[in-house]
């Protein structure tokens, strides 16, 4: 889907997080998810809406995929299903809209986003969560943020920032 998008940020194992929480807390990267999903449709599981902070969701359209309906939130959007998400996507198709995770809904839309911002970490980290195993060669790979050497935050992090960019089939 073209108005589809992934944003992520996973160390060298591909985790995300633990105990729901995120593992990296890199000032720059959470300013980058800050520009991607300002204004947008941010798309989420229900543990990642319920463990993040109500700064991080002002300014965007909130959709929440679970098992059940989040009924006592009024300014959400509640689905139970994929199926249902991605029929209001298909047909929303001047809208943008952005998944942010967790695991399991970072699983479920892999294969329907046609771009992917990955941060990826050059350390290991303890993690609980982890982003799921995608073909790389499905995808033409563009790093957008990287010095000379791979950017170091002022934590002594490495990381670089690639789009990830669905390959067509002709």
């Amino acid at each position: 889907m073209n108005n589809l998008c992934l944003v992520a940020a996973l160390g060298r194992s591909y985790e995300l997080g633990l105990d729901n929480h995120l593992i990296w807390k890199i000032k720059e990267d959470l300013q980058f998810y800050k520009d991607k999903t300002y204004g947008e449709n941010i798309i989420m599981g229900r543990k990642t809406f319920e463990s993040m902070p109500s700064k991080a969701l002002e300014g965007r359209n909130v959709f929440v995929l679970g098992s059940r309906p989040l009924d006592k939130y009024g300014d959400i959007n509640s689905f139970t299903n994929i199926e249902a998400v991605l029929e209001y996507i298909k047909n929303h198709n001047n809208q943008n809209f952005v998944v942010v995770g967790g695991a399991q809904i970072y699983e479920a839309f892999l294969p329907y986003v046609d771009i992917m911002y990955l941060t990826e970490i050059g350390v290991n980290a303890e993690a609980d969560t982890f982003f799921p195993y995608f073909d790389e060669s499905q995808f033409d790979i563009n790093t957008i943020y990287r010095n000379k050497v791979d950017y170091i935050d002022k934590d002594n992090i490495p990381y670089v920032r690639n789009e990830y960019i669905r390959k067509r089939v002709k």
